[in-house]
């Protein structure tokens, strides 16, 4: 048995890919891969890629039986898109069969396994030992994609591997552009309209190789928004809604190009409509919610304003981020959403309760939506609990994470709005100049950084970071 593990150890599989089950939210995974089997999202070969996946996912839920019927599923649906071209997209699904049936105590099937992947490898050689067949990036860069978002830059440097050996294939150049657009700062710290970023460079490419992907068209329109391109977006916008209108992907990206342009009804109306066909889509319900927050922001700028509206916004808001946490008790976004939204219904010990629930999922979260949840926490405390001195806490966090996003710079505003009223009457503060020191610092300006410092420590507290911050400065300034 030994000389079989050693065997199975050297294939390539999800088994053998470092998949950490712990970190994964493995029931929202498996509902979300249904649903694209159910609706047969994605290339020609996408929906092979997700029996196999999800395969996986049920032999991690410990149901043996079922993932074998669904990577015999993957193989068989591998082989009707690929006929005679089917091999080497087999490797993996082979590997996982051999892995399984060694699970399973079917020793001898296991075998056979592997010796079909030797045969596969030795009719079709790579450069070296250590290369692998693009068939084999690409299928590793969608499992990476799907399975964790902290696995994003893995998914980028496979599919990057792919395109090196298959330039112009449709599934390596969409996967990289979906990876890239999902791991790009959601708003970027400068946008300048003659250079374009890698996101949208890559999705204008694998757009050149399949142009009536209608799911990358609208992925390119909410990039080019942010950098003003509005009419460009709002054609790729009306293209993808006139080619695929009943795709949910193509519906939940142009709904929030759509409410991100101020038309929520609309938004609201193609949301619900994507909802209808999949109805456990944690983003679709945090999309629906925003409209509904938006609108309700709406109400705040009216006056008088209007309460009764303003409760009857909040009961569909809450209903959908109540949803959106339920499908994935991960998503830490709308945790933060949610939190604020009980705050603000005057419900604090479940808004504090659901603050501490993202909390312990903070550190497997993308940099930009920790700035978010700070941004809400201090937000909480401050205007909620009356406790400047958490919300500052939070603030601070929020400061300390890069890039510069708009959270970013509400979090130096909140905190410059803090230190400049305690200084308003007159009196000295070494708090309050220690924090304009520390967003003076981070927006930059290290001499009005210095500066400041020095005043905190002239109030006569003896604050050791004060004094460690303005050595690093000086240091720096020389």
């Amino acid at each position: 048995m030994s000389d079989l593990l050693s065997r199975l150890q050297q294939l390539q599989s999800r088994f053998t890919w470092d998949l950490k089950q712990e970190d994964a939210d493995l029931n929202n995974l498996c509902t979300r891969l249904q649903d694209h089997i159910e609706l047969r999202l994605g290339d020609r070969g996408a929906v092979a890629y997700t029996y196999s996946l999800l395969a996986y996912v049920s032999f991690l839920q410990e149901r043996r039986q079922e993932a074998a019927s669904l990577l015999s599923q993957s193989e068989k649906t591998t082989r009707e898109c690929y006929g005679v071209d089917s091999e080497r997209r087999l490797i993996v699904t082979y590997g996982d069969l051999a892995w399984l049936k060694y699970h399973t105590g079917d020793y001898t099937q296991s075998q056979s396994y592997c010796q079909m992947v030797d045969d596969i490898l030795l009719k079709y050689p790579t450069g070296s030992s250590t290369d692998l067949h693009p068939e084999v990036y690409g299928e590793k860069g969608w499992t990476y994609l799907k399975f964790l978002k902290s696995y994003y830059h893995k998914a980028i440097d496979c599919f990057r591997k792919a395109l090196e050996l298959q330039s112009d294939d449709s599934e390596w150049n969409a996967g990289c552009a979906i990876a890239l657009y999902r791991t790009e700062p959601r708003v970027l710290e400068t946008l300048q309209e003659a250079e374009e970023s890698p996101a949208i460079k890559q999705l204008r490419r694998a757009l050149e190789v399949n142009p009536d992907d209608c799911v990358l068209l609208s992925m390119l329109a909410l990039k080019l928004f942010a950098y003003q391109k509005h009419q460009e977006a709002d054609g790729l916008v009306e293209t993808a809604l006139k080619v695929d209108p009943d795709n949910p992907h193509v519906m939940r990206y142009v709904g929030k190009y759509l409410r991100i342009q101020g038309e929520d009804q609309r938004s609201i109306d193609l949301l619900k409509r994507a909802l209808r066909r999949t109805s456990q889509s944690a983003f679709l319900h945090h999309q629906l919610a925003m409209c509904y927050k938006k609108m309700i922001n709406a109400e705040y700028t009216t006056q008088p304003v209007n309460k009764h509206k303003v409760r009857q916004l909040r009961r569909p808001c809450i209903r959908h981020l109540d949803d959106a946490v339920r499908i994935k008790p991960t998503f830490v976004l709308a945790i933060g959403d949610l939190a604020l939204m009980y705050a603000e219904n005057k419900n604090l010990p479940r808004a504090e309760e659901l603050f501490q629930q993202g909390l312990l999922h903070l550190s497997e979260t993308d940099v930009t939506i920790c700035q978010v949840f700070h941004l809400r926490y201090g937000d909480f405390h401050l205007y909620h609990r009356r406790q400047e001195a958490e919300a500052v806490a939070h603030y601070k966090k929020g400061l300390t994470l890069t890039p510069r996003t708009y959270e970013w710079k509400q979090c130096a505003k909140k905190l410059k709005r803090i230190a400049e009223r305690r200084l308003s009457g007159g009196q000295d503060d070494a708090g309050a100049y220690g924090l304009l020191g520390l967003v003076a610092r981070a927006e930059g300006d290290g001499r009005a950084a210095a500066e400041l410092y020095e005043k905190a420590l002239d109030c006569g507290e003896d604050r050791d970071d004060f004094l460690s911050a303005l050595v690093e400065l000086r240091l720096e300034l020389q």
